[in-house]
């Protein structure tokens, strides 16, 4: 349980400076358009901080961590992070105004693409370890 509080914090600490991030450097560069930037603090505080939390109170009233939920957990923060660093690097591109070649538009949104499905796989599976939990809990 000491884990997860402790991602939590790491979490919180890392959607606070996403968000400062956005907001210096959007202001720095006289940049008033949308830009992905926004989506690191909302990402980093939901499925970081809040996600940990509620795992924090789940895994209180059910026990469900064991050797596979640790594998699990490994790929969900590869998969959130690597979200959250093409969002920065997508969102300084869009910042800056730089021309960026059709490769790389498609490598960016590939990795992208990427996180969110290594993200997205490892929250369904995630949740299969906590209905096995629960399941043992009320057996």
């Amino acid at each position: 349980m000491k884990h997860y509080i402790k991602m939590a914090l790491l979490y919180a600490v890392l959607a606070m400076a996403g968000g400062v991030f956005y907001r210096e450097f959007t202001k720095f560069n006289d940049f008033t358009a949308q830009t992905t930037l926004r989506a690191v603090h909302p990402h980093y505080f939901l499925l970081g901080m809040v996600f940990f939390l509620l795992l924090l109170l789940l895994e209180k009233n059910f026990a469900f961590t064991g050797v596979k939920t640790r594998r699990v957990l490994i790929a969900y923060h590869m998969g959130l992070n690597l979200t959250s660093i093409m969002l920065v690097v997508r969102g300084i591109s869009q910042v800056l105004g730089l021309t960026i070649s059709s490769g790389m538009d498609a490598a960016i949104s590939g990795m992208a693409g990427i996180g969110h499905m290594v993200l997205g796989v490892s929250l369904v599976l995630l949740l299969v370890q906590i209905r096995h939990g629960v399941l043992a809990a009320n057996a």
